[in-house]
């Protein structure tokens, strides 16, 4: 099978990127893949899609450091496809990168992901139930059971209110965006830097209030659910521990985060379960649960890293994983045809 991945931008991937991790174990099971870009799709006047591709030279690649070399070097070749060439196309990019530099650029995928899912590519994670997950406000949709307290507001007033409120302090962060960009724990209402925090934070827009969670000093858990139900591989769930930096209260990677095993527990599975529905409905695939305690802080459905650490901290390839799941889907699809919609086979 073709696998098309969308990335925002071909330079901007590394080879500890999950997206490289996955096109490695795709051409290492005898796939074929191309990145595609947001400028790179072409509808024509006979409806027809085609996308331009970035496309690798055949190669038996050991390492994503080699992959990721040919990508952007000169070895790698543009060439156009007909999206029926293409049997996947696996949406990997991140809207909020391209908010405020490339506005048409955010939500191209979904756009032109839509269009190809209905001339019969499997698009993943679905990009219907995509459409909805444009900002964190997707995550209020999910059971009250595994959400931190929360408010949503623009207003100073009412976030003074709630802070107030929560004898721990809270958490304020943008409603769009990602990667812990402006993220601030406050104590208490009369922080001094409160109205610094509200300027910084609320020229993006909206602004999420949390609950601050004490467990949260010991990092969140990056918990991996595929087809709705947690991502497992020689008996050993995808899961590792983000323990944020010194002095710091974010746990991403990209901030200093370090990644460190983690033994899953009840409650993770149990949050899991209590997802599942929602996630199934929307068609997400491959998703990223951020726990902690019992809670879950954040889902990432667009584009959910550590699979390179995953195979590293358990000599596990959790990738190779999700790409049989994308054959079988595949297969099914060859089989039925379009009598399975694309929301529905992507969790299937």
């Amino acid at each position: 099978m073709r696998v098309a991945f969308f990335v925002n931008s071909i330079e901007d991937e590394t080879p500890n990127f999950s997206t490289t991790a996955l096109a490695l174990a795709a051409l290492g099971r005898g796939h074929e893949i191309c990145y595609v870009t947001p400028s790179d799709f072409v509808l024509r006047a006979d409806d027809s899609l085609s996308v331009w591709g970035r496309t690798l030279p055949v190669s038996s690649y050991k390492k994503t450091e080699t992959l990721h070399k040919d990508l952007v070097g000169d070895k790698a070749e543009t060439r156009m496809f007909d999206i029926s060439e293409i049997d996947v196309l696996f949406l990997r990019n991140d809207p909020s990168l391209d908010a405020n530099d490339r506005p048409w650029a955010a939500n191209i995928g979904v756009i032109f992901g839509r269009m190809a899912a209905q001339r019969g590519t499997l698009v993943v994670n679905d990009p219907d139930g995509l459409a909805q997950a444009q900002n964190k406000l997707y995550f209020q949709d999910f059971p009250a059971s595994v959400r931190p307290t929360t408010l949503i507001s623009k207003n100073i007033k009412e976030i003074r209110d709630f802070i107030d409120g929560q004898k721990k302090g809270a958490i304020v962060k943008p409603l769009q965006g990602s990667g812990g960009k402006n993220v601030f724990k406050v104590a208490s209402p009369k922080d001094a830097n409160l109205n610094q925090i509200f300027e910084a934070v609320s020229g993006e827009g909206y602004l999420i209030a949390q609950a601050y969670m004490p467990e949260a000093t010991e990092g969140d858990v990056r918990f991996f659910m595929m087809n709705g139900r947690p991502l497992m591989r020689d008996g050993k769930y995808a899961a590792f521990r983000r323990v944020p930096a010194k002095g710091e209260i974010r746990s991403n990677v990209h901030v200093g985060g370090g990644p460190a095993p983690v033994e899953v527990t009840d409650t993770m599975l149990a949050i899991a379960e209590t997802v599942r529905p929602k996630l199934i409905q929307d068609g997400m695939f491959l998703v990223g649960l951020d726990i902690v305690g019992d809670k879950v802080l954040e889902i990432n459905v667009f584009t959910p890293g550590g699979l390179n650490n995953l195979s590293q901290m358990y000599d596990t390839n959790f990738a190779e994983t999700v790409i049989t799941a994308l054959e079988e889907k595949v297969a099914i699809r060859q089989a039925y045809g379009q009598r399975l919609a694309n929301r529905e086979l992507a969790t299937l």
